[in-house]
């Protein structure tokens, strides 16, 4: 048997190429929805280059071939008006239209920034890692610059880094909140926060009667955006350098 055909199991193989977490692919498993060699895929069972693997009814081509020792992070500089989804019924662009291809993996984003936002996305062919990244319990912060229509007063500046209530009633608030400059209507600010909810920093905002007209994440972790790297454009980052930092 070659090195490339030694038995690898299923959950690893398929979190290795991106499909999701292992205890993600566990529960595939477990309700039937992976097949090997088009019968049941059982927990624990291991797969070669020569296994057919089907998951929800799809083939995985060449799912175990060259199973990559390499895995991979890219930085990516959102431009407004992509959606983070691999397609769209409407025929909108999406940010993997711009990512570069691969073979035997995929891409997955660690977060998302809905269409009217801009900025930084780590996307990694470790689908293990991506989920990791994105746990509430990894703590890892991100930064956004925010362009406000309206007053940050001292007490706005206090409710929305000590906690305001949601509109579906949770608690949300910013670790951090600092003008950056701007004057006038408009004002520019960073905010930090540790969780990643939809909508989050708008939403915060929003319970304050302050309008956001830009948002762009220049940071996520220890991960900055780049201020020479324009928007649509990607940068290959020390996947070894990242995941320590990540640990």
């Amino acid at each position: 048997m070659s090195k490339e055909e030694v038995p690898e199991r299923l959950q690893k193989v398929l979190a290795q190429r991106g499909f999701g977490s292992r205890r993600e692919i566990e529960s595939w498993i477990e309700e039937g929805k992976i097949l090997v060699n088009g019968k049941r895929a059982i927990l624990g069972c291991k797969i070669t280059a020569q296994d057919e693997i089907e998951v929800n009814g799809r083939a995985i081509t060449n799912t175990t071939k060259a199973i990559p020792s390499k895995n991979r992070i890219i930085l990516y500089n959102k431009p407004l008006g992509e959606i983070c989804t691999r397609s769209d019924p409407e025929g909108r662009p999406t940010v993997f239209e711009a990512l570069p291809s691969l073979t035997g993996q995929r891409w997955v984003a660690v977060g998302r920034l809905d269409i009217n936002s801009s900025g930084l996305i780590l996307f990694t062919t470790d689908g293990e890692l991506a989920n990791k990244l994105m746990h509430p319990s990894a703590d890892i912060e991100r930064e956004y610059a925010v362009r406000l229509l309206g007053v940050v007063t001292p007490e706005i500046h206090r409710k929305v880094t000590t906690g305001v209530v949601l509109d579906d009633g949770t608690r949300a608030k910013f670790t951090n909140m600092t003008f950056v400059g701007g004057s006038g209507a408009n004002t520019w600010h960073n905010v930090t926060l540790k969780e990643g909810k939809y909508r989050e920093v708008r939403r915060i905002l929003e319970t304050q009667g302050l309008q956001v007209n830009r948002l762009i994440r220049i940071r996520y972790g220890t991960v900055k955006l780049p201020k020479d790297l324009p928007e649509g454009e990607y940068q290959e980052l020390d996947y070894n350098l990242l995941k320590m930092d990540f640990k």
